[in-house]
């Protein structure tokens, strides 16, 4: 499997969980955590986008579109599960793997 592949679903998950946890029940309570949690998951959903329009620059046109339809596929499952306290952790990791797997697609 391709790491561009890997980092956008890994980012697309980040940025909706953040975006899924609006209540404060769901997000961290330290003040730094949370501060933590928006900037990785606003981040990670920005880097999506950038990712997304990268592929179609530089790539055949089917991974792009594959990894939009991994992405909403994954984002409908995790919803679909509901909301889970370990959420924020979650969402860090997935931003911090997905933006390091990001510069790497970047890079090369």
């Amino acid at each position: 499997m391709q790491l561009y592949f890997i980092a956008l679903v890994l980012l697309a998950l980040a940025g909706v969980i953040e975006a899924r946890c609006s209540t404060p029940g769901l997000r961290p309570e330290a003040a730094a955590a949370d501060r933590a949690f928006k900037i990785f998951g606003r981040s990670a959903f920005a880097f999506w986008l950038v990712l997304l329009a990268w592929g179609f620059w530089k790539l055949h046109w089917t991974q792009p579109v594959a990894g939009l339809v991994a992405s909403l596929a994954a984002n409908a499952l995790l919803v679909q599960s509901g909301a889970r306290p370990y959420w924020p952790g979650l969402a860090m990791v997935l931003a911090v793997g997905g933006l390091f797997l990001t510069a790497l697609v970047m890079a090369r």
